[in-house]
C-alpha cells in the first residue's frame, strides 16, 4: 500500500473510531500515540478518538482498557465523545475499526471527504479489530495486541 500524502500543514491529524468509544478507538489512539512519541514523530500528528454512537459520551475508557494499557506502559486517558459532522472536515485520515463502522462514517460523511475514511486493517494487511467489551480481560489483551502491529504499519506508511 503506498504512504498516505501529508497534509500541507505537515502536521497529518487522525481520528480512531469504534462503537461507543471506550474500548477499541482509545487504545488505539493511545498506543498509536505512545509508538509516535518513540519513534520521535509526536509533533507530526493530532490524534483523537471517537464512537460511531453516543453509549458512553463523557465517560473514561473502560476499566479494562485501561488496565492493560497500564501494564504496557500506555496511558488510556482519552474520554468518550461521538463522531461530529465536523470530524469529516477536521480530520486528515478517519480509521474505522471495523467495516461496520466503516460503513456508518461513509454513510454519514460528505461525498468529497470519503477518501480520508479507511479501515485501520487496511494497513496492516488485516482486517477488523474485534470488540471486547462482552469479553474478558483476555479480550483486551488481544486486542491490544492486534492494534499495536496495526498502529506500527500505519506508522510506518503515514
Amino acid at each position: 500500500m503506498p504512504k498516505q500524502a501529508k497534509p500541507a500543514t505537515g502536521v497529518t491529524r487522525v481520528l480512531f473510531v469504534c462503537t461507543g468509544n471506550i474500548c477499541r478507538s482509545p487504545l488505539a489512539e493511545a498506543i498509536f500515540l505512545r509508538q509516535a512519541r518513540e519513534a520521535g514523530r509526536a509533533g507530526e500528528f493530532e490524534v483523537d478518538s471517537a464512537g460511531t454512537h453516543d453509549y458512553h459520551e463523557g465517560e473514561r475508557a473502560d476499566a479494562r482498557a485501561r488496565r492493560v494499557g497500564a501494564a504496557r506502559g500506555v496511558d488510556v486517558a482519552s474520554i468518550a465523545r461521538e463522531v461530529h459532522d465536523s470530524d469529516f472536515d477536521r480530520f486528515d485520515l478517519i480509521l474505522a475499526l471495523d467495516r461496520g463502522h466503516l460503513r456508518d462514517l461513509r454513510r454519514r460523511c460528505p461525498e468529497p471527504l470519503r477518501e480520508r475514511i479507511r479501515l485501520l486493517g487496511e494497513f496492516a494487511a488485516g482486517g477488523d479489530v474485534p470488540d471486547p467489551y462482552y469479553r474478558d480481560q483476555k479480550a483486551f489483551e488481544q486486542v491490544f495486541d492486534l492494534l499495536d502491529g496495526y498502529c506500527r504499519r500505519l506508522l510506518a506508511q503515514i
